[in-house]
């Protein structure tokens, strides 16, 4: 998921840098919302797995 957040910012580096600032903002709020839902699934996984704690097998 990260990896789509770094493709993002890579397409809004480069359009603003050819003069497209639409695209360029467009990107960098795709790459935002993605960031943060991957910051929301990781706190999610962790306090699952803190509450779930380890099993002995």
């Amino acid at each position: 998921m990260l990896g789509w957040v770094v493709t993002f910012l890579i397409v809004a580096l480069v359009a603003g840098l050819l003069g497209f600032g639409g695209i360029a903002g467009a990107s960098i709020e795709i790459a935002k919302i993605i960031f943060f839902i991957a910051i929301v699934l990781f706190l999610i996984s962790a306090v699952v797995g803190l509450v779930r704690g380890r099993s002995r097998v």
